[in-house]
């Protein structure tokens, strides 16, 4: 009656919808599972700039810095089911004249597990905080952390948290 090719497209095309089907179903499953509203809430840390390690001017006129960060970080509360990984950054914020808004990332990690997000650490800045321009003298920066929580299947999740501040020298290093 049929052949063994159409039995086998048949048997295919009904695995593919069925792997649909569950994707869709755990996709929809785990809105209510986690905490997507206000993770922030859920999310604890805390960041707190040791020491400036080098503030110059550089030959191009741009301003560089370095920091040392003592960074904590509870994230246990973002792992369901569904979770993946979740890579974690903070960002140095602030505004000049010329923009609202300067975010560079100072520091990132990839947590895999559960066991793995809660963990307190001192590092110097992986990457340096570059001003195009000698806006940076004084001057006022916030630091963010920002997480992207990245689920075996569905969509990724973003949300941010207000750590800390201070201010950068008036003067070079």
């Amino acid at each position: 009656m049929h052949s063994a090719v159409h039995r086998m497209n048949a048997l295919f095309t009904f695995s593919v919808l069925l792997l649909a089907v569950l994707c869709g179903a755990a996709s929809f499953l785990d809105a209510f599972t986690s905490p997507l509203s206000s993770s922030s809430s859920y999310v604890r840390a805390d960041a707190q700039v040791l020491r400036v390690n080098r503030f110059r001017k550089q030959l191009n006129g741009n301003d560089e810095v370095s920091l040392n960060l003592n960074v904590s970080i509870d994230m246990r509360s973002l792992f369901t089911w569904n979770t993946k990984q979740v890579f974690v950054f903070l960002a140095a914020e602030y505004a000049t004249p010329k923009n609202s808004l300067n975010q560079i990332s100072l520091w990132d990690h990839i947590i895999l597990d559960k066991d793995q997000a809660n963990f307190q650490t001192k590092v110097n800045s992986k990457y340096p905080l570059i001003d195009q321009g000698s806006n940076l003298r004084g001057r006022k920066v916030d630091i963010v952390l920002h997480w992207h929580v990245m689920p075996k299947t569905g969509r990724m999740v973003r949300d941010k948290l207000l750590l800390s501040d201070f201010h950068l020298p008036e003067v070079y290093t």
